[in-house]
């Protein structure tokens, strides 16, 4: 058994990693407009997991996989580079957050039952990331990784122009970490011993400024606003209003995808 500082708790640590981040600056709008994540997400996972102790999640943005873990664990330690991120999760009492890097923490040796990264593992430093998860994870822990795509409606017309804008518009402005969420993960470095991948899907109902917040909580359009002086969406959104009434409510899903494996101890692993 260990314990933290409640609340928010900083790390003093010296880090060597460097991680990007690109979501301090727009940390309200991330919190407000991002989709939450299934249960049967959750609940798949969990499958596999032998104890309901302590979760890491790791890179936790505004906390939203930390507040859906603490149904199910007795401790969720949440952590985050950001400490604006931080600002803005949900406090509940069995999650406590503290702004640290994913590759070099405080942790004790041998701590978690699971592990969790949602829609950030290609921001890490995968090498020293896994070494990380290796010391900090009980043998025979899990790993769940996972993210989601660009999001669909039954409206041929909408999907178009939500493509054009994904591709055409802010394309030349996303990380090239990017490739890895469009590949699924599939090309990451992972080395776990891997349980069966599963798909599934994120809805939600959306009028026209919810879609508006959640474009503006993408990394790709603040690179354009700071590179072109000027918001990308408000134009996008004018050329939408043909295709989408303003106060129409639409339904929108998120193929979300889940990679996972089981976290093996070796002799050079604690």
């Amino acid at each position: 058994m260990f314990t933290l500082n409640t609340g928010y708790c900083y790390s003093q640590l010296i880090l060597f990693f460097v991680s990007k981040d690109l979501f301090s600056s727009h940390a309200s709008t991330y919190a407000k407009y991002r989709p939450q994540y299934p249960p049967e997400l959750f609940e798949y996972i969990l499958r596999w997991v032998n104890e309901r102790n302590f979760v890491w999640d790791c890179a936790t943005g505004n906390g939203q996989a930390a507040m859906a873990l603490a149904n199910y664990f007795e401790k969720v330690f949440a952590t985050d580079s950001s400490e604006k991120q931080i600002a803005h999760a949900v406090l509940l009492a069995n999650i406590e957050y503290s702004v640290s890097k994913a590759e070099l923490t405080a942790f004790p040796d041998n701590t978690f039952d699971l592990l969790t990264v949602a829609q950030a593992y290609h921001w890490l430093n995968a090498g020293a990331f896994t070494k990380e998860v290796k010391r900090v994870a009980k043998p025979g822990a899990i790993i769940a990784i996972w993210g989601y795509n660009t999001s669909l409606t039954r409206k041929k017309e909408l999907n178009e122009q939500i493509r054009y804008f994904y591709k055409d518009v802010v394309g030349s402005f996303w990380d090239k970490e990017r490739k890895y969420v469009e590949e699924e993960y599939r090309s990451v470095a992972f080395d776990f011993q891997e349980i069966p991948a599963r798909h599934f899907i994120m809805e939600v109902q959306w009028n026209i400024e919810h879609l508006s917040g959640y474009l503006n909580s993408r990394s790709s359009v603040q690179h354009y606003l700071k590179a072109m002086g000027h918001n990308p969406v408000d134009t996008f959104l004018t050329r939408l209003k043909e295709y989408w009434p303003e106060q129409q409510v639409i339904p929108f899903q998120f193929p979300l995808f889940l990679r996972a494996g089981k976290i093996i101890k070796t002799e050079t692993n604690p």
